[in-house]
């Protein structure tokens, strides 16, 4: 009967350790969607960034054209 008893103690500790890593593992999901969703917020602002310097560029360019200042 002790044996039995000792199972069913390890399989009772090692469910609580399970829950606690279920609990753990929920935890980490929503962290990761979170920072998921930041990345993908610095990504589009960086797009944005792009998008913006290139028309400065192009304007920038066109300027110089007409102040006749390109080499």
């Amino acid at each position: 009967m002790s044996d039995k008893n000792s199972v069913l103690e390890n399989l009772s500790l090692m469910r609580v350790d399970l829950t606690r890593l279920a609990d753990r593992m929920d935890r980490m999901s929503v962290e990761m969607r979170a920072t998921r969703q930041h990345v993908a917020g610095l990504v589009a602002l960086q797009d944005h960034d792009h998008v913006e310097i290139t028309q400065i560029k192009l304007r920038l360019d066109r300027i110089e054209r007409q102040l006749n200042l390109t080499d």
